[in-house]
């Protein structure tokens, strides 16, 4: 293979070099050695090989079988001009779809096509136009299988990684060199012989020629060991054979080419070859041996025994590991080629074996079965899930019945759930699951958000069945599920819908209510739709999975305090929800009180605080999912956990308030958990702050049901008056296990300012913040709130994304939490209350706006006026902001404008910010009054500011800007791809097109 991404793992060789450990990679590409002698003869067999020899380059589009998706760059080698046909390895064709294209030697580029892979050897062939290349002159290069020879000086023509071409010279060493075994769990060759050479190769020329010095093929470059410099070749005897059969097809069709049929037979058995002294200790007897001996041809060492059989295949229950093999059909085999001629030549017909077992000779009569009929050409793909019958390759890995329910990637749906790669499955939906129309038919009968339990084995467990909830698509993050079958014809996959019109999978509307589950084991729903009025439908993206925990306890973080285990106020302790709070004015009234105290709620314990009391029936756990497509805005993670408190509760509509490292983006699948009812249900963000580091989800109160309903409350937020040094509060905040857990702490600092760097892919960082600092607290990656004694809320304790970077270019995601006061919030659910002219969202089918913000998109930071007064600002202006804000005693200081702001040509880098419309300004809650005092006034858009810049005092008018709080609102997936409007951490870097607008690439 080319590249790393088709770098193969290492595992050890069967048999006696297993206790080697070889290291082997399908990665071929050697540097020149100089030629030994016939300097002559090598010169005029490379120059006519050189030029058919083509640099691939390849992209599978979705992993499937053995291989992953990605793109890798390979060798091949013209076999026939005429037709247009290069051979190159199979793990470079790839059994599923590939996209392709060869560079000759002078540049000419043209896309190829596959026509066949062998479903066991390692080799495949591509297609091409031969009158797409007008500029080269060139030759095909022959097989002769029959000239590979002990002793025999060879050159390998590869490509160094897709840059150039390398010329390798070496000597055949060995022509029974087991097939190497390159992982558990992927494509390994078997029931063949490798040759081998002394040769050290790297990446880029698996699928490269193995001349001899006529310039003729003898083997087909396919593997390497990288611990030491050999190479290990594919002989070409099947590889002519094949040849001939796509020639022979070929001519037989006018002007296309046409599905070819190559036949291929198996028992769905491995054979290994052993000397005669392994075999006489398997029990051959010495009657058979000399027989053998006799029959065979001169130099024969030894015989093939059984090595593994396949559950279900013909051999199974007649065949078993160790059988050694003595005649198929009355003749002696003692080598692999011969067996696989009688095979090939006997697809679906009956022949008689004959085995010695332990010493016992016995006669075994099995039906030869066609190899593509459980080498699988389609594949379902479901939410990112690529899901195909198990193949020959991966059963006989994993010792499973051909033809299972096999998970090649588990795509988005299944990730969540936790099912993982190759995994088997066999449940699903409260039915058994034993072919692909099985899983087919049982998603027919599903609905968007439907909960239903599946069971999987792993071929690492395979004894024992694992059971996980999985959670149907509520969005349309993907396409509908479609089966995808390959068109050997054109080497093209053609898709079409896997489920039927009228399935319920395929409505447009999701519908949520409190689950019931019907026998089949399906949770299904009432409709009360919670939807987006508008969102797109994003095709699928293969990305590394990551996984950010900002709520669990951990010895991460420079924050770590160790939590004392005392029986006192200021220690951990637990509650429960039976306590009877007031709620706010917004709030569902209190329900009957037998309905409250719930059965299912622990005692209140002794010890708790009336703060953890109150505020336990309003704290929530929510888990967040991203969608490999949606991975917009720099969101550096797939999986959040976090901690948020309830900050509206009605008969309609409920509202989470919780930080945005937990809720980085809308385009995710929120599931909540509420400490006062043991119940999970979904939640649809609908509002991200722009700049505060909070984000609110809404929630359906009837999916609570009437006894959850009345036991959830709002928690009383108190804004006014703001935290000062000194002051005691109430750290709250949940446990994974939703046990609440709480402490006495001390306010330290109510006014740090942030400062956090912008981190290597941009994303959300909290800027012109002012954060609260306790005394001791939880951890880095403990959330919740802080109270007062009588637990009203006064600040998110919410958790920040930062990154640290190390020397170099090394860096690494940090997180770290502080307290966020809630006037913002206040602020934001007052408009949501009193109705605003913000975008419209359809929540608990009540269409409701968000509020829009009006912001100065300007990056600030704080400057003691001790180094302000150093920069020439006067003693007045110092005077004036002392006597407006005698605590900070600081002027803000202008780090950048956002590009793309009003304010953006106006303020510079430096200017202090000393008044707005006369009034001294000293933090940065100072602006956003002012910028809120601009929305009460109405068609007023501009702020009149004071600034100091470089020695001079001015006034400039700067414009606002006014936001929405729904994030990025539309995003484009193409080909992988995810493209969209540049957000707001990536203009605040200060740059955009000359033409002030333009798109970033989120991933490529």
């Amino acid at each position: 293979m080319g590249d790393p991404l088709e770098r193969l793992g290492s595992d050890a060789a069967a048999g006696l070099e297993s206790t080697m450990k070889e290291e082997l990679c399908m990665e071929i590409d050697p540097p020149f050695r100089e030629n030994i002698a016939t300097a002559e003869d090598w010169r005029k067999a490379l120059n006519k090989v050189v030029p058919a020899v083509v640099v691939l380059r390849t992209t599978a589009a979705r992993a499937f079988d053995t291989e992953a998706a990605g793109a890798s760059y390979a060798t091949g080698f013209v076999v026939d001009k005429r037709r247009g046909i290069i051979l190159t390895n199979r793990h470079v064709v790839k059994p599923g779809p590939v996209v392709a294209e060869a560079m000759f030697v002078n540049r000419e580029e043209i896309p190829v096509h596959p026509i066949y892979r062998d479903p066991v050897h390692d080799f495949g062939f591509f297609r091409y136009d031969p009158d797409a290349i007008q500029f080269l002159s060139y030759e095909e290069i022959p097989l002769a299988p029959e000239a590979a020879c002990v002793g025999l000086e060879i050159r390998v023509v590869g490509n160094d990684s897709g840059e150039k071409v390398s010329i390798l010279a070496g000597t055949l060493a060995r022509l029974d060199r087991d097939a190497p075994h390159y992982k558990k769990d992927g494509y390994n060759d078997f029931n063949t012989f490798y040759l081998q050479a002394a040769s050290g190769t790297k990446g880029g020329s698996s699928g490269s020629p193995v001349i001899d010095w006529q310039g003729r093929a003898v083997a087909l470059n396919a593997g390497s060991k990288s611990s030491t410099a050999s190479a290990f070749f594919l002989p070409l005897e099947r590889v002519v054979r094949a040849l001939k059969l796509l020639q022979k097809g070929r001519d037989a069709v006018v002007n296309r080419w046409g599905a070819i049929t190559i036949p291929r037979g198996t028992l769905q058995v491995t054979f290994v070859h052993k000397g005669f002294d392994e075999t006489r200790r398997l029990g051959l007897q010495s009657e058979t041996q000399q027989m053998v001996r006799h029959a065979s041809p001169p130099g024969e060492t030894g015989m093939l025994v059984v090595d593994s059989v396949v559950p279900g295949g013909p051999a199974h229950k007649h065949l078993e590991p160790g059988d050694i093999l003595i005649r198929i059909n009355g003749e002696v085999i003692t080598q692999f080629l011969k067996m696989e001629i009688l095979l090939d030549d006997r697809v679906d017909q009956k022949i008689d074996l004959q085995i010695e077992r332990g010493g016992t000779s016995l006669n075994v009569e099995l039906i030869v079965q066609d190899l593509h009929s459980i080498t699988p050409d389609y594949f379902l793909e479901v939410s990112g899930a690529v899901i195909h019958p198990l193949s020959y390759q991966q059963a006989r890995n994993f010792r499973f019945h051909c033809g299972v329910v096999y998970v090649t990637e588990p795509g988005y749906m299944l990730f969540r759930a936790g099912v993982p790669r190759h995994a088997i499955i066999k449940k699903f939906a409260g039915e058994e699951i034993s072919r692909l129309d099985d899983l087919i038919a049982v998603l027919s009968k599903l609905s968007r958000g439907a909960r239903v339990p599946l069971e999987y084995i792993s071929y690492m467990d395979r004894h024992r069945r694992k059971s996980v909830l999985v959670t149907v698509d509520r969005h349309e993050w993907y396409a509908p599920p479609q089966i995808y079958k390959r068109d050997d014809s054109t080497g093209l996959w053609t898709a079409k819908p896997a489920l039927p019109p009228q399935s319920p999978l395929l409505a447009s509307n999701y519908s949520f209510a409190p689950p019931t589950v019907l026998s089949g084991g399906t949770c299904e729903s009432s409709p009360t739709p919670m939807e987006r009025i508008h969102h797109g439908n994003n095709q699928d993206l293969t990305d590394g999975v990551t996984y950010m925990d900002t709520n669990y306890e951990s010895d991460v973080g420079s924050k770590r305090r160790k939590v004392e285990e005392e029986s006192s106020s200021d220690g951990t302790v637990i509650a429960d929800s039976s306590l009877h709070e007031p709620t706010e004015e917004n709030s569902r009234p209190t329900a009957n009180a037998n309905l409250i105290d719930y059965k299912g709620s622990p005692a209140a314990a002794a010890n708790a605080s009336l703060a953890e009391r109150v505020i336990e029936p309003t704290l929530v756990m929510l888990e967040v999912h991203v969608p490999p497509s949606c991975m917009i805005d720099g969101v550096h993670s797939q999986h959040f956990f976090g901690t948020g408190v309830i900050v509206y509760h009605s008969q309609s509509m409920g509202l989470v308030a919780v930080d945005k490292n937990t809720v980085a983006i809308s385009v995710s699948d929120v599931m909540l958990s509420f400490a006062a009812f043991p119940v999970e249900i979904p939640g649809e963000v609908v509002f991200l702050h722009p700049v505060h580091n909070f984000a609110l989800v809404a929630y359906d109160p009837s999916g609570l049901g009437a006894v959850g309903a009345s036991a959830v409350r709002a928690a009383q937020l108190l804004p006014e008056p703001g935290l000062c040094r000194g002051d005691a509060v109430y750290l709250v905040g949940l446990s994974r296990s939703l046990q609440a857990t709480s402490r006495k702490s001390v306010v330290t600092n109510p006014c740090a300012a942030l400062n956090i760097g912008s981190a290597d892919c941009p994303r959300y960082r909290a800027t012109n913040m002012e954060v609260i600092e306790l005394d001791t607290d939880f951890g880095s990656t403990f959330s919740g709130v802080l109270t007062d004694e009588q637990g009203r809320v006064q600040a998110i304790w919410g958790s920040f994304s930062t990154q640290l970077k190390y020397g170099g270019s090394a860096s690494e995601d940090h997180q770290f939490v502080r307290g966020i006061p809630v006037y913002a919030i206040s602020q934001v659910l007052e408009k949501i209350s009193c109705g605003t002219d913000g975008p419209a969202l359809l929540i608990n089918g009540i269409k409701r706006s968000m509020p829009l913000v009006r912001i100065l998109e300007v990056e600030l930071y704080p400057t003691l006026l001790s180094k302000a007064r150093s920069f020439g600002l006067s003693d007045d202006w110092v005077q004036a902001l002392v006597k407006k804000d005698p605590t900070r005693r600081q002027v803000l200081r202008v780090k950048g404008c956002l590009a793309g702001s009003k304010a953006e040509n106006l303020l510079e880098q430096g200017d202090m910010v000393l008044a707005i419309d006369k009034e001294p300004i000293t933090c940065f809650r100072d602006i956003e009054d002012a910028c809120q005092a601009l929305d009460k006034h109405g068609g007023v858009d501009e702020l009149t500011m004071t600034i100091f810049r470089q020695g001079r005092e001015m006034e400039l008018v700067v414009g606002t800007d006014v936001r929405a709080g729904n994030g990025t609102a539309r995003v484009i997936n193409w080909c992988g791809s995810i493209v969209q409007d540049p957000h707001p951490a990536v203009r605040a870097l200060g740059f955009l097109p000359e033409e002030g607008h333009g798109v970033y690439v989120a991933r490529n």
